[in-house]
Order: structure tokens, then sequence, then C-alpha cells
């Protein structure tokens, strides 16, 4: 038997079963990748054209279309930063099980993440806008209006490439909400008003239940999930550190792949969806007449809606106790919707919205038919029926009965459905922006997520149980239209399946990813209310 002198023992290699995750982009790759931005870009300006001359819109400036176009960038960007922030999120448990190498993992990934985006209902879109000052979404237009739209967006991002450069697997979704509030404060006090008048608590507690919960059902639900797997599922090599270079067996690696495609979906349905939004406020804000109203709704549905119109006005009425309106509704409602104090001009005056709104559309025939230079207040009017139709259900003010919310509801879905739209253009460039982002920059927070949160190497199991779990979760949310943290379900799905496995979690990763959830929302929102501060006093001092 030979033995090794010290030499050879210092150069013989390690045995280390992690990936090696410093493979370059071929320079077919990066052509490729650069090829999709410019016809993304190109379809995005071609779509905006497109539905512009269809709305018959004459073009007297070029001014709102170049805000627009940088106001689309900025939000796209935002979109791409999220793509490759989150991207750990879905690939980090299958390059590290070695059931995918890393680059065929990012395509993957952004591949659903693309299909998510396509598929998503909107309805954590619109959740989100609700956030905003009311005042600022029926004046998104305006100066102020972007001004909301770029500090939110600016400083959004700069907190993600932040968190993201230092590796720690943070929230877009929380940040995302930070900025609204920070916007939303600021707005309040540069109008002499209390900070927290600026902000819809109600909503913003509602949301914030989520986010905060996110984290603590991804490391309780995995680590259950994973106790379970190693009493029904007798396989120990489910349970051990991966062989070096050596796929899983085949039905694990299958569920591997299959959970990362189903997170990444997940990802993209739940948080394309906020860029979406947005995007639609700065297409209403900039081109009302093409993108205020929903001009698709067929002429059909007028007869309902004037119906559900009638009966829903006769439910305000009958808790308006005679009070009549002889001025503009619109101010006491927007007063309902900020503050959701009912005074004896509440009911009187939404019911004579709701009534304004039927007459509007009764008397051109169809949303399609109403002037291009007047979609914009009636898509006001409609969203302000409609948020104050959602507070009073919310709070359920008056006692309304059963039948009266039945009514409302149905009320309100006709409302949405003429405002609440996303055109199909608006979510293929938003999937594009989402799905290359996962392409880019994705290895700094991969690391994090498979090497330093628990103290031994991922197993399959729990990178399987980590996965299903955040998997079910953000889908579970997307249905409810509520936005949750894909980074913290699943990175404290996999902390959860380390304290499960008796393996260890390395408490200095967690501490920092536990500062890192606590600073993110109070960052963000200082971030974007000096922002909106310092571009308001700009725009008011030219």
């Amino acid at each position: 038997m030979t033995s090794l002198s010290a030499p050879d023992i210092l150069a013989t290699p390690k045995v280390d079963s992690k990936p090696y995750l410093n493979q370059p982009m071929s320079l077919q790759a990066i052509l490729i990748f650069l090829a999709i931005v410019a016809l993304g870009l190109f379809f995005t300006a071609f779509s905006i054209y497109r539905d512009v001359a269809a709305s018959g819109t004459s073009v007297t400036t070029i001014l709102p279309f170049l805000l627009l176009g940088l106001a689309l960038l900025i939000a796209l960007g935002f979109e791409f930063v999220n793509g490759f922030h989150d991207t750990a999120n879905a690939v980090a448990t299958v390059i590290y099980t070695h059931s995918l190498a890393p680059p065929v993992a990012v395509v993957w990934s952004g591949c659903f993440n693309f299909l998510g985006v396509l598929f998503s209902t909107g309805a954590v879109a619109f959740g989100i806008v609700s956030l905003l000052p009311v005042e600022l979404i029926l004046q998104v237009g305006s100066e102020a209006g972007f001004a909301m739209v770029f500090a939110m967006l600016i400083a959004a991002i700069i907190w993600n490439l932040g968190t993201w450069w230092l590796g720690l697997p943070a929230s877009s979704s929380h940040t995302l909400i930070g900025s609204i509030i920070g916007v939303g404060v600021a707005n309040a006090l540069m109008r002499g008003r209390d900070g927290t008048s600026g902000v819809d608590w109600s909503k913003a507690t509602e949301i914030g239940y989520a986010l905060l919960l996110s984290p603590v059902v991804g490391f309780v639900c995995a680590a259950i999930l994973l106790l379970v797997m190693k009493i029904l599922i007798k396989r120990p090599e489910l349970y051990s550190e991966p062989k070096l270079h050596a796929a899983p067996p085949l039905w694990i690696r299958g569920l591997l792949i299959f959970t990362s495609a189903g997170v990444s979906f997940a990802h993209g349905s739940n948080d394309g969806q906020k860029g979406m939004g947005l995007i639609m406020l700065i297409l209403i804000g900039t081109v009302p007449t093409a993108y205020a109203l929903n001009r698709a709704m067929p002429e059909s549905q007028v007869a309902s809606f004037i119906e559900h119109s009638h009966a829903a006005s006769k439910v305000v009425d009958a808790k308006a106790s005679g009070y009549e309106v002889l001025g503009d509704p619109r101010p006491a409602v927007t007063n309902y919707i900020t503050s959701h104090e009912i005074n004896e001009g509440t009911f009187p005056s939404l019911a004579a919205l709701i009534r304004d709104i039927a007459d509007q559309i009764q008397q051109y025939g169809s949303i399609a038919k109403i002037p291009a230079a007047k979609a914009g207040n009636t898509r006001n009017d409609m969203y302000l029926a409609s948020e104050a139709i959602r507070v009073l259900q919310k709070d359920k003010a008056g006692d309304l009965t059963k039948e009266d919310l039945a009514t409302l509801t149905a009320y309100k879905k006709n409302l949405d459905s003429a405002t609440k739209f996303i055109p199909d253009w608006v979510k293929i460039s938003v999937a594009i922006a989402l799905g290359l982002g996962t392409m880019i920059g994705w290895k700094r927070i991969v690391v994090t997520v498979g090497e330093k949160i628990g103290k031994t190497h991922l197993t399959y199991g729990q990178g399987a149980a980590a996965e299903l779990v955040a998997m079910g979760t953000i889908a579970a949310a997307d249905n409810f239209g509520l936005p949750v943290s894909t980074t913290h379900v699943l990175s404290s799905g996999v902390a959860g399946t380390m304290a499960a496995n008796g393996s260890g979690v390395q408490m200095s990763t967690i501490r920092s990813l536990a500062l890192a959830w606590v600073l993110t929302l109070p960052c963000a929102i200082a971030l974007s209310a000096l922002l909106f501060f310092v571009f308001r006093k700009v725009e008011l001092f030219f």
C-alpha cells in the first residue's frame, strides 16, 4: 500500500458537493438576451401607439409620451430587478441538489415566471393600487402623480439592489408596500394633514398580516412537511447530503424540478402583478383616452350595468335619511374613502354619484362610445364609487344587510370590470422583464439560500419540502389577492427544514435575514417619502 507524502496530501482536491456557479454567459446567450430586450421594448412602444391611434387621440405634444416612456422603463426596470432578486426562491434547491445545472435552472425559472405573469388574475395588482392616496390616484397624470410613481419605484429599486448586493434575500413585496406607504405619508404631511391619514391603513394592515405571517408559515409548514415525509417515505438517500455531481433519483428529481416550476409560476403570478398595477396607473395618467376605461366591454352589458346601478343607488338611498346633495358629491365620497368616517352627507353623496355614473353610461350607450375627453372623468367617478363600496363592505357601515351587501357587490363588480383591467400587452411586457430578470445576477442570493441558512448541505427532502410550501402558500395568496413574500416563505422554509432535520441553522445568517426583514419597511418608507418630497419641490421650483 502506497502512502501519500505531505505534498501529495496538500495537492489532493477536497471533495465538495457544492455546485459550480461561475459559468459565464456565452456570447450567443448575451446576443439572444439583448435581442429579446429590444423586441420587448419595440412591442411595448408599438402597442401603445396602436391603442392611442385606435382611441382617436390627437397628439399635440410629445412631452406626455416622453414621461410615459421614462415611467414605463422604470416600472419594467423594477420588475427586472425583482426577477434577479427573487430567482433564488425557485432555483436554489434544484441547483444545490444537482437536479438541474445552474444555467438550465435559471432559464427554466425564467420561462415559468413568464407564464405566471401571463396567466395572473390582476387581483393583486389592484390590491396594491388601493393602498395609494385617493387624491393622487385621481390626479395620476399630474406632476404629483408622476412624483408618486417615480418615488415609489425608484425607492423600491434602490433597496432591492442594495439587499441583492449584500446577498440578502429581502422581500420585493415588502419593499414596494413600504414605498407606497412612504409616498402616502409624505403626501399627507405636505398637505398639512396628519401623516397617518395618507394611507388606507385597513388595507395596509391586511397586506401587512400576509407579509408578517409568510415567514412563520414557511418555517412551520416546511418543518412539519419534512417530518411527515420522514414518517411516510423511508428512503435514506432523500435525507442525506447529495453526492458530488450525482443527480438525485429520478422521482425526487422530477418533484424538485416540478416544485421549482411551481414556485416560479406562482412568483410570476403574484409579483408580476405589482408592476402591472403601477403600469396601468402610469398609462391612465398619461393616456387616459386610451386606458382610463375598458372599451372592450360589450354593449350587451350596458343594460345589466344600469340595472345594478339603480339597485345599488336604492340601497344607498335608504341610508341617506332624506338628506339631499345640492353640490358636487365627489368630495364627500373621497373624504369617506380616506377617513372611513360617515357623516350626514356620505350616503346621499354616494347615491348621487352612482346615479351620475349610470346617466353617463346610458347617455352614450356603452363604455366604448364615451368621448375620449370625458373618459378620464368617468373613470375617476367609477373608481370613487368602487372604493367607497369596498370601504362600506369592510366596515359594514350603516348596518347593511346581506342582501344590501350582495347588491353592492354585484354593482362593484360592474365598476371594476370597466376600470380595473390589464391589456394583454402589459402582461406580456412585464412577463418579459420579470422572466429576463431571473437569468441575471442570481448567484449572490442563491449562495445565501443554498449554503448560509443551514449548517449542513441542503438535502433532497429539505429542498422538496421548502419548495412545496412556498408554491402552495404563494398560489393561495394569489387567489385571495394578497401580495406575500416569496423570499420570506422560501428562506424561512429552508430554515424550518434544517431545524426539523436537526441540522441546525447559521444564526449569523438568520440574524441578517431578520434584520433585513425588520429594516425593509422603515427604510423603504423613508426612501420613497424623501424622493417624493424632492420630486415635488423640484416640480414646484420649475
